[in-house]
């Protein structure tokens, strides 16, 4: 995710865009993690730490950690049984993979309900909330509903170069990948973009908002968020509210327009821009995480419990999706 943050700009947008502002939330939980999040959470903690630790910074600079990073992912995905497709491209000189894996629908093949991460790093940063969290979700999403029958088809799908130089233009990854498949009428019915899911706060005033957004949401950074904009809003309410009915983690969600700083920052920028719907699931990044884009985003800095307890409301609210589209 990416901080292009122009304060002057951005009070101007919110004025322009606050009356259209569709917001909810729900209130927080302390319910005890089951034996079986307390698994998740070991697993997501793996893989971050095979990503941020093991490999670390990753991206065109690093083609050797960049590569590291998508053999990693593909080794999962094969253990899961899955095939893997690749979308090769080259970016600045360096050879760039799109990884694309397929659960088939039983009975609407064509129709997509497709989950994204990115997996490279901002230079400087091993990455670990932005965003090995992320496709440490992607890999268990995928585990989790490998044996699942449903109705549409899902696709999982891990992106590349996401940040600087390709954010918003150039060779972003899910840029290249969302033209591809609109070439191809690809028939995708909601994207979800999982960006920064791992850190989270109860201490008082540790979530930040741009101004205004503050009046209508907690201080306490202990909820995920889900973001779209005003095109994509009824898909954002159906997954909120499909999340919550099989999750009692806090969840706060927002549809706003698309030119509101924080709103597109992320791979579902690219799925808009081809017409498709598509929604932003993220811990809020730089609103409550200090080490944003900085060399100390590390794998021991988020709380995978928190993280498992999100990853299992997602399975759930994924698999409800995938049998309604």
């Amino acid at each position: 995710m990416n901080n292009v943050l122009n304060m002057h700009g951005f009070v101007l947008a919110l004025q322009m865009a606050v009356s259209p502002i569709t917001i909810s939330s729900a209130a927080a939980s302390s319910t005890a993690p089951t034996a079986e999040q307390a698994g998740l959470a070991g697993r997501l903690q793996g893989h971050v730490s095979a990503l941020a630790g093991a490999i670390g910074e990753r991206n065109v600079f690093r083609p050797q950690a960049l590569h590291a990073a998508a053999d990693y992912i593909r080794a999962q995905w094969v253990a899961q049984g899955y095939q893997v497709v690749t979308q090769s491209y080259e970016a600045l000189g360096v050879r760039s993979e799109n990884l694309e894996i397929t659960l088939p629908g039983t009975d609407q093949l064509d129709k997509i309900l497709l989950i994204g991460a990115h997996y490279d790093s901002v230079q400087g940063s091993p990455g670990a909330n932005d965003n090995a969290s992320g496709v440490a979700a992607l890999l268990e999403l995928s585990l989790a509903l490998s044996r699942m029958k449903p109705s549409c088809s899902i696709r999982f799908v891990a992106f590349v170069n996401e940040e600087p130089p390709f954010f918003y233009w150039g060779k972003m990854g899910s840029g290249v990948y969302a033209k591809a498949a609109r070439a191809k009428n690809d028939d995708i019915r909601l994207m979800i973009s999982l960006e920064m899911l791992g850190y989270y706060s109860d201490a008082p005033h540790s979530q930040r908002y741009p101004p205004l957004l503050g009046f209508f949401y907690p201080d306490r950074a202990n909820f995920i968020a889900f973001v779209s904009n005003l095109d994509s809003r009824d898909q954002l309410h159906e997954l909120v509210a499909v999340f919550r009915a099989h999750s009692d983690f806090p969840a706060e969600s927002l549809a706003a327009f698309s030119f509101v700083p924080g709103v597109s920052w992320s791979d579902h920028l690219s799925f808009w821009r081809e017409n498709y719907k598509a929604v932003m699931v993220t811990d809020t990044a730089f609103y409550r995480y200090a080490y944003y884009h900085s060399e100390q985003d590390t794998p021991e800095k988020l709380d995978y419990i928190a993280m498992a307890r999100v990853v299992s409301g997602l399975q759930a609210a994924v698999a409800s999706l995938a049998m309604r589209q």
